[in-house]
């Protein structure tokens, strides 16, 4: 066979290293059997359990009286670590879950949807905190205070433990959050500029005065 040569020791007798690693690297030649052959179902079968030691698994093999060496218990455990894992895929997070569920439709891309529609199909009640959340979203978005009382009757009657928590909070002032809701008008840009007057103050670390935080706040 070209390419596939091969040269004897000097003493005449069987090739030497090289002749021999040729030989077992050339095309169409078969591989030697090992003495490790009859234990490579026990360690594959071990190595997917979670024991990826190589030298847990040789204490094992030698256990069972294997006449094999380290080397070949821990090459063998090496070709299994270049083998693509069967192991299924990480269940999502809590994290995770609670962005699909809060995050608009169209924001989600198409392995997100997947994993909502395959969590929601598991449990039953996260499909029905999704359309509660659902139905939320368009009463932010739409303005629709007037719907907020039946949504928290409906929420209230599911009786899923956060939201329905959350649902019932907001009964200690509804009328505020039925206008803030409804109403075009909003004290978030008052807000906004307290908290901007906070960071400025937290930056001074309290020891400026009246006279140079007002100064930072106009030029700002």
């Amino acid at each position: 066979m070209s390419g596939c040569t091969t040269r004897t020791s000097s003493s005449g007798g069987r090739p030497g290293t090289r002749a021999r690693w040729r030989q077992d690297t050339c095309p169409g030649n078969r591989p030697r059997p090992s003495k490790l052959d009859p234990y490579k179902p026990y360690l594959e079968q071990r190595f997917t359990a979670g024991c990826t030691s190589a030298t847990q698994l040789h204490r094992e093999l030698l256990a069972q009286h294997a006449p094999v060496t380290y080397p070949m218990v821990r090459a063998h455990i090496a070709t299994l670590r270049t083998v693509p894992s069967s192991t299924p895929p990480r269940p999502p997070t809590v994290r995770q879950v609670t962005g699909w569920l809060t995050r608009h439709p169209a924001a989600l891309s198409e392995e997100d949807r997947a994993g909502l529609k395959e969590v929601q199909a598991r449990c039953p009640e996260l499909d029905t905190a999704a359309g509660h959340i659902r139905d939320f979203c368009e009463i932010l978005s739409g303005r629709l205070g007037a719907k907020l009382p039946a949504w928290i009757d409906a929420l209230e009657a599911s009786q899923l433990p956060g939201l329905t928590g959350f649902a019932l909070h907001m009964l200690r002032d509804l009328d505020a959050v039925t206008a803030g809701l409804t109403l075009e008008w909003s004290s978030g840009s008052v807000e906004g500029a307290v908290n901007r007057i906070k960071k400025i103050k937290r930056q001074l670390y309290g020891r400026a005065g009246f006279d140079l935080l007002r100064k930072m706040i106009l030029l700002q």
